[in-house]
């Protein structure tokens, strides 16, 4: 088992993501580990699962586990804390714009910024001491491949943004800062990237159907192409006791897909988790869920 600190749940809408993190996380807070699982989901659904108010900010929900959401609200509140006043001093100086207008100008004009500042939040967290454990729920998968790219991206910008900031009729004063701020960006991007390919263990959650088995392939080849590979493969809702017609038809629908799916799994050995006939809801159900992900822990 791979033991990172950080595990990132990714995966298609619908495949059941979302509960397979939150099975995991109960599965390390039942072993002692103070576990935060958090969504970056912009439609997050934790509370949901363990039947609570909406955590916006880290809320226990069992002994040793604690959940958070964060949609884009949050997100860009946390960039505007950690860089909003430094940069709206500097263009506040050469330009006569408000602190909010100032802020939408900044997003649509740097690519990916809310994405950025989602990944550094995270890699915060995973080096401070408050948790020893953190399971990073996702957004489905285009956009948490988005999410992947957008580091890269930024640093892209920010690496010929000195050339085009620097040519601005503003002050020697305000020039150095604003260059310098530039910089720290880049700085932070390129540490983003190297905690996303070495401290973030990739688990891939999928289904035993068609579509599914079609786009595995372009999955595993998105995530290398970024320098990113999975450590585990989920099969969820597998089909393991059909007592009727109907279960005895699908279950003969996803035998050939789950074939295909145990043999394109790029090395790593499938966990199936069983198709369950009631929804998944609250610690009880999830530790249902938590035996079949980790059934040597009981």
């Amino acid at each position: 088992m791979n033991e990172k600190k950080v595990l990132m749940f990714a995966g298609k809408g619908g495949v059941g993501k979302t509960t397979c993190a939150g099975a995991t996380a109960l599965h390390y807070a039942r072993r002692g580990e103070k576990t935060l699982l958090i969504s970056t989901d912009p439609t997050p659904s934790l509370s949901h699962l363990f039947e609570v108010e909406r955590a916006r900010g880290p809320t226990k929900v069992a002994e040793n586990l604690y959940l958070a959401e964060l949609g884009p609200t949050e997100i860009r509140q946390m960039w505007e804390r950690k860089f909003g006043p430094e940069v709206y001093e500097v263009f506040s100086s050469f330009v006569d714009i408000g602190y909010e207008e100032f802020t939408d100008f900044v997003t649509s004009i740097l690519p990916g910024l809310g994405e950025e500042f989602m990944v550094d939040y995270i890699r915060e967290l995973s080096h401070s001491a408050d948790y020893e454990r953190l399971i990073w729920d996702t957004a489905p998968l285009g956009q948490t491949l988005g999410l992947l790219r957008m580091p890269a991206l930024l640093r892209q910008h920010l690496r010929a943004a000195p050339r085009i900031y620097s040519r601005l009729k503003f002050g020697e004063r305000s020039r150095r800062p604003l260059l310098e701020i530039l910089k720290s960006w880049e700085e932070l991007s390129t540490l983003d990237i190297e905690f996303l390919r070495h401290e973030v263990a990739f688990w891939l959650v999928t289904i035993p159907e068609g579509l599914a088995v079609q786009q595995l392939q372009e999955i595993f080849s998105e995530f290398e192409k970024f320098g990113f590979r999975f450590a585990r493969l989920i099969i969820n809702n597998v089909i393991q006791k059909p007592d009727s017609g109907f279960l005895l038809q699908k279950a003969e629908e996803q035998r050939n897909y789950l074939e295909a799916l145990r043999q394109n799994h790029h090395g790593l050995e499938p966990i199936e988790v069983p198709l369950f006939p009631h929804e998944i809801k609250g610690t009880g159900r999830l530790e249902e869920v938590r035996r079949a992900l980790f059934p040597d822990h009981g």
